[in-house]
C-alpha cells in the first residue's frame, strides 16, 4: 500500500506541474496591430515575411519605429527586398527588456540581428551596438557606423521575459550593407493572370498600384486568390463606392504573404492573414475544406476555388468564384426580403461598415483549446488527489 501511495503522489506532482506549463508562442503582427502608430512598420514586416520569421523564434527583440520613422525609410525608394534587409537589422536574436537595456554590463554590448543571420552582412555589419549613455538614455547604432548613436530607446510596447521584447526606438538604423540593392525575382504575375481568365483583376491591381506590393512580395512566397473576369465585373459598382484606401485594402485582401499549394490549403482549415493591414484591423479570412475543394470564408461572403492558374513555389494563383469581402469594410447585416429570407445577393454587404477590433478567430480558438486542455488536466488532478487521500486514509 505504501508503494501504491508513492506512485499516486508522484503522478499527482507530475500532473500538477503540467498545469503550470505555458507555451511561449507569439505573433508580432497581432502585437503591433494594437498600436496603430506602428501600422507601417507592421505592414512591411508582413509583406517582407519577417513577421513569420520572428514568430518562429523562441527568443527575440523587435525594435519598432513609428509611422514617421518609416516615412524616412520609404523616402529612399528602396526595393521591398532591400527594405527587408534594413528591417532585419531591427530584430535581435537575444532578449532585451527595458530593465536589461538599462543594466547592460560595462554599459555597452553587441548583439546579432536577423540581418546577420541572412549571411548577406559583411564582417560585423549585421551587429548592433547597444549602449547605456549619459542620463539613462539607451542608444542603438549599427556597429560599422562607428557607434554613432542616432536612435534611442523610447518605450516598451510588450515584454514576455525571456521570450519576446517589442520596444520602440526613435528612428531607423542605417547600414550601407543592409541598404545595398537586391535583385527582384523574374516571375511575371500579370502575364499569368491575364492569360488565364483574370485579366480584369490584373488590370485593376495595376491601375490602383496594388500589383507593386504583390510583385515585391512574391520572392518570399505569395498566394493570390483571383476573382474571374465575370465575377469582378458584377462587383465593380460596389467597388467604385469604396474610398481610395478601401479599394487598396480590398485588393490586398486577395493576397497572402506566403506560398500555399492546393494540398496546403486543403489541410489548413484555419485563419489566414492577408496583405491588407490597417491599425487594429486584422483583415483575415478562414480557409476550410469543402468536400473536394477549398472554401474561403470572410464572415461576409464565402468563395470557392475553381481553378489553379499557377502553383510553382514561391507563387500560387487561384481563381475564385466571388470577390472576397472583408468584414472590416462591409456590413454583415443584410436586408431581408418580404418573406423574411435572405437571398444570396443580399448576403453580401451593400455598404462599408465599422471595423471590428476584436482578436481574430484563431486567437479565440487557441485560447478556448488551451483553457479546455488545462481544465481537463485540473479535473484529473482533483480526481487523483481524492484517490490519493483515500489511499492514505486506508493506510
Amino acid at each position: 500500500m505504501k508503494f501504491l501511495s508513492g506512485i499516486t503522489l508522484s503522478l499527482l506532482l507530475t500532473l500538477f506541474f503540467a498545469t503550470t506549463i505555458t507555451t511561449h508562442a507569439h505573433n508580432i503582427t497581432r502585437i503591433l496591430a494594437k498600436h496603430p502608430e506602428f501600422s507601417t512598420f507592421n505592414h512591411y514586416l508582413t509583406i517582407t515575411h519577417l513577421a513569420a520569421e520572428i514568430n518562429r523564434r523562441l527568443t527575440i527583440t523587435v525594435c519598432a519605429v513609428d509611422n514617421a520613422g518609416m516615412s524616412d525609410l520609404l523616402s529612399k525608394h528602396l526595393s521591398i527586398f532591400t527594405i527587408k534587409n534594413v528591417l532585419a537589422l531591427h530584430v535581435f536574436s537575444d532578449y532585451f527588456g527595458s530593465k536589461k537595456l538599462h543594466q547592460i554590463t560595462h554599459r555597452s554590448t553587441l548583439t546579432a540581428t536577423m540581418f546577420q543571420a541572412t549571411g548577406k552582412a559583411e564582417g560585423i555589419s549585421g551587429y548592433v551596438n547597444i549602449t547605456d549613455v549619459k542620463g539613462g538614455r539607451v542608444g542603438f547604432a549599427q556597429e560599422d557606423n562607428a557607434a554613432k548613436f542616432e536612435s534611442f530607446f523610447v518605450k516598451t510596447i510588450l515584454e514576455k521575459p525571456y521570450n519576446i521584447s517589442v520596444i520602440q526606438i526613435s528612428q531607423i538604423l542605417t547600414s550601407p550593407e543592409a541598404e545595398a540593392p537586391v535583385a527582384a525575382p523574374s516571375v511575371n504575375i500579370t502575364d499569368i493572370m491575364k492569360a488565364k481568365g483574370c485579366k480584369a483583376f490584373s488590370d485593376l491591381l495595376t491601375s490602383e498600384g496594388a500589383m507593386d506590393t504583390f510583385v515585391q512580395t512574391v520572392d518570399g512566397g505569395l498566394t493570390i486568390f483571383c476573382p474571374s473576369d465575370d465575377v469582378l465585373k458584377a462587383f465593380m459598382p460596389k467597388y467604385k463606392n469604396l474610398t481610395e484606401e478601401g479599394k487598396m485594402l480590398i485588393l490586398l485582401y486577395h493576397g497572402v504573404a506566403e506560398y500555399n499549394s492546393m494540398g496546403t490549403l486543403r489541410s489548413h482549415n484555419g485563419v489566414m492573414n492577408t496583405l491588407a493591414l490597417e491599425g487594429v484591423n486584422s483583415y483575415n479570412f478562414t480557409v476550410q475544406n469543402d468536400d473536394e475543394g477549398v472554401a474561403l470564408k470572410t464572415k461576409v461572403v464565402t468563395a470557392s476555388i475553381k481553378a489553379t492558374l499557377v502553383d510553382d513555389e514561391p507563387l500560387a494563383v487561384y481563381k475564385i468564384d466571388k470577390v472576397l469581402l472583408p468584414r472590416e469594410l462591409f456590413n454583415t447585416d443584410a436586408p431581408k426580403s418580404k418573406k423574411g429570407s435572405t437571398s444570396d445577393d443580399d448576403k453580401e454587404a451593400e455598404a462599408p461598415g465599422p471595423a471590428d477590433d476584436e482578436d481574430s478567430a484563431d486567437d479565440t480558438a487557441s485560447d478556448e483549446n488551451s483553457s479546455t486542455s488545462i481544465a481537463g488536466v485540473r479535473i484529473m488532478v482533483t480526481a487523483l488527489l481524492g484517490l490519493s487521500i483515500g489511499v492514505l486514509v486506508s493506510l
